[in-house]
Formats: structure tokens, C-alpha cells, sequence
């Protein structure tokens, strides 16, 4: 191959553009990011960059050096709108199409938004830019948060305005939050963490629309009317300063429609990163490995490396097993869980208690580990996510 294309510079499109030079790849290589931004690390922008204890040069994934060395071509603040396999071209937005012999597809998910007209005040968080946007609003004096979702992204944003001295109620559509990857217990101390910071925490009911503010200009806030109403689906309605949407994600797949590529809520790949399309590979949250799609920062760092090996190999020699792994950092907490929950599994506190903030906690099936979770533990969880890891993801217990 005598040039490849990394459509997306994200966390894993940069691991995929570093993974090929130490692999000796030293053909043209191409990075093309929709950003205007080199890559960055997003996990800090719903905490430490929202609160302002970080800025956004200290962000960088990677230093002026190893940029040079990387020896790229970056294509900035363009968008690439097609897939040509067969003629080996990109088409970009800006209306030039790119002739490589392999592709790198790391373009990641945008996420969902709610339905309705666009208004003022209404953020979601993925970007670095939608993060700027947040603090700005967030530094004009003590405001009324609403926060709908209570997902890692919805939980460490509720955080960070909780300990900024704003106003927040958080909405959850289902029972508990986080209900699904913890279950009904550990769904129940996460919910604690937010009524223990002051936090009003409104579950079991979703968002049926969003108000502008009445009697507010729409010229003042660019044309838009301003958000000062949250109806909910069980008819109360929540005033509002600020509102974020943290309801998901959905994988940035739409470009690649008519490629012949599979596409089912992701990039479908084998569990090497290898599409069924040759010279095609696909990395980080976009991927769709062997039927899952893992929206892991950990993942996104370490599964390039295997997926462009088999890029240059021109075939699958070697897969990526790894357990799937997470951390969020809630209200001084940091939550840490590693492996797959299922919803026959039960909860064992092993060491500590949620009582004190403070545990590790084993998810068991049949006399296996199938996930470990902690708070504030992060020696003891190393050492049983190490246990996970060496089993493939079922620990003996």
C-alpha cells in the first residue's frame, strides 16, 4: 500500500495512524478529521475541562514531536461524505476525492439529539467545542441545569455542575440510573450519589418536549428562541436555564451508505477490526466487532494497533479479545467497571461497602466472575479485571 487514508482524527484514528509507522508502514499516510482540532482526549470534557481545572491545550493526545513524526498529511475541518471501494477514493465535503489504497474508518458517533426546534441554552457534549459551549454558559453566574439522561456522559456532567454551585435535576427515562450495564443494586448507589450532592435526581419518566422562554427575543440568541421549559412525559414541567441532552450516541455511519460496507449500528468488522470490504478496516466507536460495539476509551486506544496489523497484511491475523472496560468519575467517585453484566447475574460486595463510597463488587453467574465493579478501589479492581482478562471475560470465582 502506497498511501492510507485514517478518515476521523480521533483517539483511535490517531492510535491507527501511530499503530502503522511502528508496524514500518511508511507510505503517504492521510488523516482526515471533521474537527478543525488535532486529536484530544474527550473523557475530561465532561469534568475537569467543564469545571475549568483544565484547558484545552492541555488536552492534546499527542505533542509537536510525535505529530512530526507521524509524517501525515491532515485534512482539518472537513468532512468525508463518501466511500468509493472499488476506484479507492474519498469523497470529502469540500468537493475533492482522495485516491488511497486502504482505509482507516475511525469517524466514531455523533450523538442523539431530541426531537424539535433548535433552541439557545440546549447542549449536548462530544466535541471540544460543545464543551466550550457549555462552560461558557456555565460561567454567566449560578443557572438552573437540567440534565436528561443519567448515562456516564449525563452523571459526570450533572457532577461537574453540581460542584460549579449550579441548580441541577437530572432526568432518567428508566427506573434507575445506569440500570441496564449495573443492575437494580448498583443502580441504586449511583442514584444516592446524586441526591447526596443536592442533586434532584427524577427517574422513571422521559422528556416530551422542550420550551423557549417566553417573552425572550429570539434575536438575542442567534435567531433561536432560548430553552426555559422542560415537559416531561408525565405532564410536570421543569424550569430551565441551561438544558443537556445525554440520551446516547449513535455510530457516524450515515457517509457510508451505498459503499457496500455492512452497516448495522456500526461499521460491521470481524473481531480483528476487518470488514468484509478488502483494504477496509474499522476502529473505536464506529466499529461493530464480531456482533458488539464498544464505545471504550480503552478500546479505542488499544484496538487499532491489531486491526491495522491486518490492514497491512491484507487479512485477519489477529483478533481483538479484550474485556470490555469502563470508568466515570461521579461526585469524587470513581467508578470503575470491567467485563458484561448479564440479567440473570448476582452482586457480591467482596471488599468495602456502598455505604462508605468504597467497594469492589463481583458479578457472578453459574460459579463465574462476569464483571467486576468499583468505587474508589482502583488497586483492588486492577487486580480482578487482570483476573477477568486472563479468563476472556469469565473469572472462576
Amino acid at each position: 500500500m502506497r498511501t492510507i487514508t485514517v478518515i476521523g482524527a480521533s483517539l483511535a484514528g490517531l492510535h491507527a495512524a501511530l499503530a502503522l509507522r511502528s508496524q514500518g508502514y511508511d507510505g503517504r499516510l492521510v488523516i482526515v478529521g471533521e474537527e478543525h482540532h488535532r486529536p484530544y482526549d474527550r473523557p475530561p470534557l465532561s469534568k475537569e475541562f467543564l469545571t475549568g481545572a483544565l484547558t484545552a491545550d492541555r488536552l492534546s493526545l499527542a505533542d509537536a514531536e510525535e505529530i512530526a513524526e507521524l509524517d501525515a498529511d491532515w485534512l482539518l475541518g472537513t468532512r468525508a461524505e463518501g466511500l468509493d471501494p472499488p476506484s479507492r477514493t474519498v469523497a470529502l465535503a469540500d468537493g475533492r476525492r482522495l485516491s488511497t489504497d486502504g482505509v482507516v474508518l475511525a469517524t466514531g458517533a455523533a450523538p442523539r439529539t431530541l426531537p424539535g426546534e433548535p433552541l439557545a441554552g440546549v447542549h449536548t457534549l462530544r466535541t471540544l467545542d460543545d464543551a466550550a459551549a457549555l462552560r461558557e454558559e456555565l460561567s454567566r453566574g449560578q443557572v438552573r441545569v437540567v440534565v436528561i439522561g443519567a448515562g456516564f456522559i449525563g452523571a459526570e456532567v450533572a457532577s461537574s455542575c453540581a460542584t460549579l454551585g449550579h441548580s441541577v435535576t437530572v432526568v432518567e427515562a428508566a427506573a434507575q440510573p445506569l440500570l441496564p450495564q449495573l443492575g437494580a443494586e448498583m443502580a441504586a448507589f449511583c442514584a444516592d450519589l446524586h441526591t447526596d450532592h443536592g442533586v434532584t435526581l427524577l427517574t422513571g419518566t422521559g422528556v416530551r418536549a422542550l420550551h423557549s422562554e417566553p417573552g425572550r427575543s429570539a434575536a438575542a440568541d442567534d435567531g433561536r428562541g432560548r430553552v426555559g421549559w422542560v415537559e416531561l412525559a408525565d405532564g410536570r414541567f421543569l424550569p430551565a436555564d441551561v438544558v443537556v441532552v445525554g440520551i446516547g450516541v449513535q455510530p457516524a455511519t450515515g457517509w457510508l451508505e451505498g459503499s457496500g460496507l455492512v452497516l448495522d449500528d456500526g461499521v460491521v468488522c470481524d473481531a480483528g477490526g476487518t470488514t468484509p470490504v478488502p483494504g477496509v478496516v474499522a476502529v473505536g466507536d464506529v466499529a461493530r466487532r464480531a456482533g458488539h460495539r464498544a464505545e471504550h476509551w480503552t478500546s479505542a486506544m488499544e484496538a487499532p494497533a491489531v486491526a491495522v496489523r491486518n490492514l497491512l497484511a491484507g487479512t485477519t491475523v489477529e483478533t481483538y479479545p479484550a474485556v470490555p472496560y469502563f470508568w466515570s468519575d461521579q461526585y469524587g467517585i470513581r467508578l470503575q467497571l470491567a467485563g458484561t453484566r448479564g440479567a440473570g447475574d448476582t452482586v457480591r460486595v467482596v471488599e468495602g461497602s456502598p455505604e462508605d463510597r468504597s467497594f469492589l463488587a463481583r458479578y457472578e453467574r453459574d460459579g463465574a466472575t462476569t464483571a467486576v465493579l468499583a468505587a474508589n478501589r482502583p488497586r483492588p479492581f486492577t487486580r480482578a479485571r487482570r483476573e477477568l482478562s486472563r479468563e476472556g471475560g469469565l473469572a472462576a470465582v
